[in-house]
């Protein structure tokens, strides 16, 4: 019973940082702004570091099951 909101958890984020780092993987490659107006560089870095944090958040949900 205590697990589910473990698993769930562990799936949204983790589910939100492949997203996040897929989509920023893709938006460098392509050479176009992970966000508008900001450095992109800083954008880059900043949405890369999130999305790494996410996923070890997730990780870390799913080590307590």
């Amino acid at each position: 019973m205590e697990s589910e909101p473990a698993i769930f958890a562990g799936a949204v984020f983790s589910l939100f940082g492949a997203g996040l780092l897929v989509w920023t993987v893709t938006r460098v490659r392509q050479h176009r702004p992970v966000a508008h107006g900001v450095k992109p560089v800083a954008s880059a870095t900043l949405a890369s570091v999130v999305a790494v944090l996410a996923l070890a958040v997730g990780a870390w949900c799913f080590t307590r099951l």
